[in-house]
């Protein structure tokens, strides 16, 4: 297979698809999705055997254990994928809403009117469920999108993107507007960012190497994030067994996730208190602790902290744990190590969980919650694109109107600049 031709091919049948869908219907769209939901529900054994191929071949392979844990379709997850497509079609189509509409001096009205991005590449790793939640979204928003998942999942996608094509062609959308990339050539990746022409805005999802890897070579926008360093602040106010939930939700929920804690930072003041529970809870999950002098002055059988453990995403069962005197220590902490991707506070003072909202500069910013919640379908969004820690366009799960964009609409009656 020639790529660069193979992939210069779907830029343009996404380009084509793109018109078409700028202009489809809502109804025709929210068709699509159900009509995705029913194929995936009637394809269950399909997909099963698919992933199984999958993982087979990734143990096979030598992934690790996080991997393979992104990389499985358990029947839950397949439940979620249809309940996603079913919460996305009963979302409000964002697609031609106008606001702000106002006159000016001259007479005109001036507004703005929601519209597609056009053509979206996606590039991910190993969660096969990506592929749902990324064509659901983008085809609600009205954009086509083209699919690169790691070759690691790609009898997965094969067979989620004959669920989607299935759904497309019922609801009489092109099928192109949804594109999966059916070859593991890496050099696909390099063709698909550097397309202008063809591709609008890239989303990648997956490691930190990849992600820096596509942000310096692509000649298209990126919406991205690089990585998951969460934070947990237990407050001196923080209330004990509502702390000790959230701390231990917040890091053995799932260990393989972008918005799962890294670090946990506690209070000086309750620190002896709080941390001698955690510890035994933590150790009762097999979580490996690494603490600061503090903490392990608590915590004896926890591991000494490194400088490099501040700003580790382990996707593991490990975390780095540090005592703070207060707030202010908490939030620096925060703002110097963190990704500004998602953290929390645990406390009951509403003053400093209003500070802590205001200074902590990150994406999501929590009180009293579990950093798992960082994510869209939790948010309500149907599901999420994405994360975008960046400060422009998008910020925080990336759903619906993260995937459109703007543009001023004039009315008048006659008018002319005088």
């Amino acid at each position: 297979m020639n790529v660069e031709s193979y992939m210069i091919e779907l830029g343009q049948r996404a380009r084509e698809a793109s018109r078409l869908m700028a202009r489809a219907d809502t109804g025709r769209k929210n068709a699509a999705l159900q009509y995705m939901a029913e194929a995936i529900e009637a394809g269950r054994a399909r997909l099963a055997q698919a992933n199984r191929e999958d993982l087979d071949n990734g143990r096979t392979n030598g992934l690790d254990a996080a991997m393979l844990d992104r990389l499985e379709l358990t029947p839950a997850r397949i439940d979620t994928m249809v309940e996603g497509l079913r919460q996305v079609a009963a979302l409000a189509d964002p697609i031609g809403g106008i606001n702000g509409m106002n006159y000016r001096p001259s007479g005109i009205q001036v507004g703005k009117m929601r519209v597609p991005l056009g053509v979206i590449g996606i590039i991910y790793e190993s969660r096969p469920n990506v592929t749902v939640e990324a064509a659901s979204l983008c085809l609600k928003a009205g954009n086509a999108t083209i699919l690169r998942g790691g070759s690691e999942a790609i009898q997965s996608n094969r067979a989620i993107a004959a669920c989607i094509a299935e759904g497309l062609k019922r609801a009489g959308l092109p099928e192109t507007a949804v594109q999966v990339v059916e070859t593991t050539d890496r050099a696909a990746v390099g063709q698909l960012i550097t397309m202008p022409e063809y591709v609008d805005v890239i989303v990648p999802r997956g490691g930190k190497g990849l992600i820096e890897r596509i942000s310096r070579e692509a000649r298209v926008p990126v919406i991205k994030h690089l990585d998951g360093i969460c934070h947990v602040y237990i407050d001196s106010d923080a209330e004990r067994a509502k702390a000790i939930n959230i701390a231990l939700n917040a890091k053995t929920h799932r260990y393989g996730t972008c918005n799962t804690m890294e670090t946990l930072l506690v209070d000086g003041a309750v620190a002896a208190q709080m941390l001698p529970e955690l510890g035994d809870v933590y150790r009762q999950a097999g979580v490996e602790l690494r603490g600061c002098e503090r903490t392990r002055a608590l915590l004896p059988d926890a591991l000494p902290a490194s400088e490099e453990d501040w700003s580790t995403e382990y996707l593991a069962p490990i975390l780095a744990v540090r005592v703070v005197d207060g707030l202010d220590e908490a939030i620096e902490h925060i703002n110097r190590y963190g990704s500004h991707h998602t953290d929390a506070i645990v406390t009951e003072n509403y003053s400093k969980s209003r500070r802590f909202l205001r200074e902590v500069d990150s994406s999501s910013v929590m009180v009293n919650a579990s950093t798992r919640f960082a994510d869209g379908f939790e948010y309500g969004l149907g599901a999420e694109i994405g994360i975008s820690t960046d400060k422009i366009h998008a910020r925080g799960p990336v759903g619906l109107e993260g995937l459109t964009s703007e543009k001023y609409v004039v009315l008048g009656d006659g008018h002319i600049r005088q």
